[in-house]
């Protein structure tokens, strides 16, 4: 064997394990280093007009937008959760209150007196075996088991704060120095990737393309329809308007049903308590508003600014959040967009190479 070649190996061997040993460096904190990685290419925009203003004083600069996003997203944030936490309680409590005034059967009983749900229940009790299913008896069983393992959980809920308010910490130190240097950094990322300019600045392109569809389209997308729906729970006395909003803007995600698997129930149940006026405004009002704007916005915010396909990008969302998190929003389809533009970069190499051949 040539020296040339152990040489070639050695370099090899020597680069993954130490590459092997970053990575366990690095591991604990790797949550909080891409979500401040994520917080700078959504903030960076702004932080460069800020950077103009100061004259260019990084540290002062970076300073100020990291101050600047606590105010912008820590402080709603904590502020709908401690809200969306209360809401979860009162609804459990308004629930078992329901079921235990008879309130919930009587809801139930009016339910099945819908031609609609009758017409269903011929349908389908041919084939089930429902003579044992006693809905309240199941709720209530069900809400026993959940108030014992939310106090049995309630250690784990301790822990869990005190891990994230410490990654926070973490999270905002490093958003700091990406402010600070990374125009450098990603400069000296640019010159590491071992790919020819062409196909490095398609590959950049199709990451900008990537974050564009997840962040400025479908998050906000999520987070207009959550709002609205929530406001329009809220104007029409409908409890909880906080947590039904948040529950919107996650399914907003689902390409069929999405915040409808919310608002027409909702709609429905207004219907059996006697409030028709309210009911229809809020069918009315979920069909020309909430749905519309998906349908307005998604086609401007993602499929005119970038090439994944809805569907794969909706599966590139859920899989990324069962594989990674809550980070998965992101890191999904990050990963989706690596697969696909690197198999774009070998279809123009082997299509350029029967050309000039």
């Amino acid at each position: 064997m040539k020296r040339e070649y152990i040489f070639f190996i050695f370099v090899l061997f020597l680069s993954s394990f130490s590459f092997y040993l970053l990575y366990q460096i690095l591991s604990p904190f790797m949550t909080s280093i891409f979500w401040a990685i994520l917080l700078a290419m959504v903030f960076y925009p702004i932080f460069q007009k800020l950077h103009h203003i100061m004259k260019k004083m990084a540290v002062l600069s970076a300073m100020t937008m990291t101050l600047l996003v606590i105010l912008m997203i820590v402080l709603p944030f904590s502020l709908l959760m401690v809200s969306f936490a209360n809401e979860v309680v009162q609804l459990y409590q308004r629930v078992e209150e329901m079921i235990q005034t008879g309130r919930l059967q009587a809801y139930l009983d009016q339910i099945k007196e819908m031609p609609i749900i009758q017409w269903a229940w011929t349908r389908w009790i041919q084939y089930l075996d429902l003579s044992q299913l006693e809905p309240q008896n199941f709720l209530l069983k069900n809400l026993q088991q959940l108030s014992s393992f939310l106090f049995n959980q309630t250690s784990k809920i301790l822990k869990g704060i005190s891990t994230f308010i410490i990654g926070f910490f973490f999270t905002l130190l490093s958003l700091y120095y990406l402010f600070k240097d990374g125009d450098r950094l990603f400069g000296r990322l640019k010159e590491i990737v071992p790919i020819p300019p062409k196909e490095k600045t398609l590959l950049i392109l199709r990451f900008k393309e990537m974050i564009y569809a997840t962040l400025y389209g479908g998050i906000l997308i999520a987070l207009i329809q959550g709002v609205l729906g929530g406001v329009i729970f809220w104007i029409l006395g409908i409890s909880s308007p906080i947590l039904w909003g948040t529950a919107m803007a996650f399914l907003s995600f689902i390409p069929i049903g999405g915040t409808a698997l919310v608002w027409f129930p909702a709609s429905l149940l207004l219907f059996i308590q006697g409030e028709f006026l309210k009911g229809i405004i809020l069918l009315g009002l979920g069909v020309f508003g909430i749905s519309m704007v998906d349908n307005l916005l998604r086609p401007f915010l993602i499929s005119a600014r970038t090439r994944i396909h809805p569907l794969l990008l909706f599966f590139a969302v859920l899989g990324g959040i069962q594989a990674f998190g809550l980070i998965g929003l992101v890191a999904g389809p990050m990963v989706v967009t690596l697969c696909l533009t690197l198999i774009e970069i070998y279809i123009q190499g082997i299509h350029f190479k029967n050309t000039s051949g």
